[in-house]
């Protein structure tokens, strides 16, 4: 696993032994971030990536022009993991090790991107939950992603967001929204 592109590109990520986590593939970040940097949405953003695992996602987006990324994961050794990849890359990833839906629901700082890539054993309602969190947490213009099994159902999106058309990648599928414009 390594970074796509950016200031770290080629550079080596590690990734957690035994936790579960299910790394982003090299392919399927690079056709999202190919996305998102089109729509100008990584560039000088503060990102917050949710279900961090190794950091692949948030380390992307920093070696890509963010301007700082937190990472929150439940999972002691991947979040150990995750902070050493930013330390080994020299990255402004600050790593939270605790539950996403505590983390979502506390009062904290805003995001212009979100990254999302849960368990895919993840219930709909839970990140049904997470979004309508997550949703108050964005700055206006913002992006949120979200990857899933390609089986799995369109998620719930919380009123505050429009989704956007998904893109489907193997058997990963992601879904785009932004912040609905206030009527």
């Amino acid at each position: 696993m390594r970074i796509v592109a950016g200031s770290a590109r080629g550079r080596r990520l590690a990734v957690p032994p035994g936790t579960g986590t299910r790394p982003t593939s090299d392919r399927t970040r690079e056709a999202v971030f190919g996305r998102l940097d089109a729509w100008r949405a990584v560039d000088g953003a503060e990102v917050l990536d949710l279900y961090c695992g190794s950091g692949a996602l948030a380390l992307e987006a920093l070696s890509r022009g963010a301007a700082g990324a937190v990472g929150v994961e439940a999972d002691r050794v991947a979040a150990r993991v995750a902070a050493d990849n930013a330390r080994t890359l020299d990255l402004p990833l600050s790593v939270v090790q605790d539950r996403v839906s505590r983390y979502v629901a506390a009062p904290g700082p805003s995001f212009d991107l979100v990254l999302l890539d849960p368990p895919y054993s993840l219930d709909g309602p839970e990140l049904a939950q997470v979004l309508g969190a997550v949703a108050a947490r964005c700055r206006p213009d913002a992006v949120v992603v979200v990857e899933r099994s390609a089986r799995s159902p369109e998620p719930v999106w919380p009123a505050a967001l429009d989704p956007l058309e998904p893109r489907t990648y193997g058997e990963t599928r992601v879904w785009f929204a932004e912040l609905a414009s206030p009527s």
